[in-house]
């Protein structure tokens, strides 16, 4: 197997990579691939806008024939499968002859799930699989829930006061965080596929929902609101909660009010909650309704810290829900 450190470090190289393909990759998987030859990195790539070329594809495209021999790390198992937008991965990397294929993850999409490991075995080149799988399954969540659980991974924003609120009492909200964390909070629709807010939100603070940071407009994600009424102009309409499985995205991102947050909790279909805090008090309208706890033991040991930032004034908590 070799220098298993090493293996590791080039693999978490991948992983980086993957980060810029989210919320630009969908339907597909945001893949890292980095493809290394006599210590030297000769290719690297990431999954592409609207999920081709894939990141393989980018990786050996910059490779060339430096690509022969050489160690290809990737995120994910090779597609098996050739579509109308291109080869499969599988059988590009055979054409090019590395001497090893190391991945993080198989594919649990059906038509590869073991299968491009298995022409890539069959060409004579070793795989090797489970490097780094763990921090590859969190640069991937959003893929892997719709994949293995049929829904996209759900993010839930709040922007709340100290004392809760999301609001004043006469409805004002704007602005409840300063300009660094509105800042982040557009990073954030720039990494999600969708954004969802409720029809009360839509009507009271008429949101755009985009993403305006320099550089980054043409990332804004689809927007969606829930509720009964026609969809606005630009929009697509959720009628109720259980519609959000049908939206054909891997994440996600929820910015509406106190009744679409509390639905969504009731349902436990929360993945994660970015909890961006201002240091002040508003005594207004709180950021949740009740949404049925009856014993507040049920409410300890959801919820897991994940990272904690200054955004100037303001701070995030990034909170992810606890694998049973």
């Amino acid at each position: 197997m070799g220098d298993v450190r090493a293996h590791e470090d080039y693999m978490a190289m991948a992983i980086a990579l993957s980060y810029r393909a989210r919320g630009n990759s969908g339907p597909n998987p945001n893949v890292g691939c980095v493809i290394v030859r006599d210590s030297q990195i000769v290719g690297r790539g990431w999954t592409q806008n609207s999920g081709r070329p894939h990141a393989e594809a980018m990786a050996l495209k910059m490779a060339g024939e430096k690509a022969k021999d050489a160690v290809i790390y990737s995120t994910l198992e090779p597609c098996a499968h050739t579509s109308n937008r291109g080869p499969s991965c599988a059988t590009s990397i055979i054409n090019a002859k590395p001497k090893r294929v190391i991945c993080a993850i198989q594919d649990p999409d059906p038509r590869t799930n073991g299968q491009g490991f298995a022409k890539i075995k069959s060409a004579g080149i070793e795989v090797i699989n489970g490097i780094g799988s763990a921090k590859a399954r969190i640069a991937m969540a959003a893929f892997l829930m719709r994949s293995e659980h049929g829904r996209p991974y759900i993010t839930l924003k709040l922007a709340i006061s100290l004392d809760g609120s999301i609001a004043l009492q006469n409805g004002t909200s704007q602005w409840i965080t300063g300009i660094i964390a509105r800042n982040h909070g557009h990073l954030q629709r720039a990494h999600h596929d969708a954004i969802l807010v409720g029809r009360g939100t839509l009507k009271a603070d008429k949101p755009r929902l985009d993403v305006r940071l320099e550089g980054l407009e043409g990332r804004s994600p689809m927007r969606y609101q829930l509720g009964s009424s026609p969809a606005t102009s630009g929009w697509e309409s959720l009628t109720n909660i259980e519609d959000i499985s049908k939206i054909p995205h891997n994440s996600l991102l929820v910015e509406g009010g106190a009744q679409t947050a509390t639905a969504l909790l009731r349902a436990e279909m929360v993945d994660r909650i970015l909890l961006y805090r201002a240091p002040i008090i508003l005594g207004g309208r709180s950021c949740l309704n009740d949404y049925g706890l009856e014993q507040l033991e049920d409410a300890h040991d959801i919820w897991q810290l994940q990272k904690r930032l200054s955004l100037g004034k303001d701070s995030l908590e990034i909170y992810e829900r606890r694998l049973v």
